[in-house]
């Protein structure tokens, strides 16, 4: 696929649009929607990372002279096109988006940069809106970073012609770059750069934890919130981080199913030459099995990535930040599982309580069963996981899970799914439900996004009438759990099963069904 180009016009500017700012590489303006506030569309933060620049860093941007008209969002990164939300994509990408509320007098607004999830393979930005965070008085920031092997592709013949710099995970480079542009460039929209919270779901949330543990990403946010992190977990087991030398035999394997052959200038040369479109062939998200032939899911390259994420938690080696971190009652749960017995031969010497604690009837069926043990392994535990080793280095944590389900949605669905919290965190009801949106729904979305909007502004997510959300301890081991009758904190309802999954992972003491 061709490179979408950008293309600087003049159009003349209408009523109540905001005035031109000034920005890293020239002048932008953006639109006054009609949900009130700002939004700035498609301004660029690195140079298109094509041709030349493909596998590299993100280099600075090109400057431009007119106006840059911020009015439309820019293609998301090179994915298969398997999603209706997802229908406009390039190789030239690395566009951000901000929106700002309707008092754009003032000053120091604190900032939201959100990272989508999507495997590290699929997602974008387009997909998720800002205004309804921004009228709650934050400035809100999204981006696209490369994805697949544009983004995270580990070639030996990168190495000979940068050897100093980073490689390999050119992915969470564009993410560390947009962090940067926003560093330098909020202050323009009201934002304060010393007041920056990250957050994301899914692979978003994996992002934002390597982000939390690499030395590159420090002091460019004050705060972090990770909804249902995956790729990585903070369970070094879960999804393993492949190696630089794993990762870069893949790699090599696929160049040369490509008839490119050798680690040198000419290799890479080949490799930047390869049509966009072949590239992206046989690129499929993926949350368990076999990396995509060629590509990694992220890697521990010893710059960017210096270990993996639990390592670096464990001693402490982290951001000194507050974090939100949850999960999903119903959360993702991939598995090739195809017997209870192949499902529970994941506990290992724990079968026995295994047993006893997702089927203690023997009546549940195998779909449930997996359901409950693969989303507790990959994703609920973790979380958990990750709020206890913050806390042991001395960091505020707050600790949820999702379990509302909307009311229109009820008789089909058993739980919150995966990524379902997103609209009701971000207060975008509309983009799920539509006119099928109850006041109930809305109330939760409402509560859900105040929270979330709360913690952005002071690193505290209480106030506003809300229910009260203590900070986590390690010892209860409580939750703020968003139910179908009410948001409830206390005593986690599947707190037996996920410190069942801690004595797997720890090998620590047998836990019995009733501790």
């Amino acid at each position: 696929m061709r490179a979408v180009l950008m293309v600087v016009v003049a159009i003349p500017m209408l009523a109540g649009d905001p005035p031109a700012i000034s920005v890293t590489g020239g002048q932008i303006r953006g639109i006054a929607p009609e949900k009130g506030g700002a939004v700035f569309k498609g301004i660029p933060f690195a140079q298109p990372p094509v041709r030349e620049l493909r596998l590299r860093a993100p280099q600075p941007v090109t400057p431009w002279k007119d106006t840059l008209q911020a009015t439309e969002f820019r293609p998301d990164c090179m994915q298969p096109l398997t999603s209706e939300a997802i229908s406009n994509v390039s190789e030239d990408c690395l566009y951000l988006n901000v929106w700002r509320p309707a008092s754009s007098s003032a000053q120091k607004l604190p900032v939201m940069v959100w990272i989508h999830g999507g495997g590290l393979v699929t997602g974008g930005a387009s997909i998720y809106p800002g205004f309804a965070l921004a009228r709650q008085g934050i400035v809100v920031v999204s981006f696209d970073y490369r994805l697949g092997r544009f983004g995270f592709f580990a070639h030996p013949a990168l190495a000979r012609e940068s050897p100093a710099d980073p490689r390999a995970n050119y992915g969470y480079m564009d993410q560390i770059a947009a962090l940067k542009w926003v560093r330098r460039n909020i202050a323009a929209f009201g934002g304060d750069p010393d007041n920056v919270t990250i957050a994301g779901e899914s692979a978003g949330g994996g992002s934002v934890l390597v982000l939390l543990t690499s030395p590159m990403a420090r002091g460019l946010f004050a705060r972090a919130i990770l909804q249902s992190p995956g790729i990585p977990t903070a369970r070094a087991s879960v999804l393993p981080m492949r190696s630089l030398d794993v990762a870069e035999k893949s790699a090599r394997e696929y160049a040369l199913a490509h008839d490119i052959e050798g680690s040198g200038a000419a290799a890479l040369a080949a490799l930047r030459a390869l049509p966009a479109d072949t590239l992206v062939a046989g690129m499929k998200t993926i949350v368990s099995g076999p990396d995509i032939f060629g590509s990694s899911r992220s890697i521990v390259d010893g710059k960017l990535v210096v270990e993996a994420p639990e390592s670096a938690l464990v001693e402490g080696r982290q951001a000194p930040v507050p974090v939100i971190v949850g999960a999903n009652d119903y959360d993702s749960a991939v598995s090739t599982a195809q017997s209870r017995d192949e499902l529970f031969a994941m506990f290992g010497s724990f079968q026995e309580q295994a047993r006893k604690f997702y089927e203690p009837s023997g009546a549940a069926t195998l779909a449930s069963v997996e359901q409950n043990i693969v989303a507790d392994r990959s994703l609920i535990e973790p979380a958990r996981h990750l709020a206890d080793l913050v806390t042991a280095a001395g960091q505020r944590a707050y600790f949820y899970r999702f379990s509302y389900v909307p009311e229109a949605l009820r008789a089909n669905v058993p739980g919150a799914t995966h990524a379902s919290e997103i609209p009701f965190t971000l207060d975008v009801l509309d983009v799920l439900l539509g006119e099928k949106a109850t006041a109930a729904d809305r109330a939760v979305a409402r509560g859900a996004s105040g929270y979330w909007v709360q913690f952005v502004k002071t690193g505290d997510p209480n106030g506003g009438g809300r229910p009260k959300w203590p900070s986590y301890d390690a010892g209860r081991r409580n939750v703020l759990n968003f139910t179908n009758t009410g948001v409830r904190y206390g005593a986690d309802p599947v707190r037996a099963r996920l410190d069942l999954w801690n004595a797997v992972w720890e090998r620590g003491i047998v836990v019995t069904p009733g501790n």
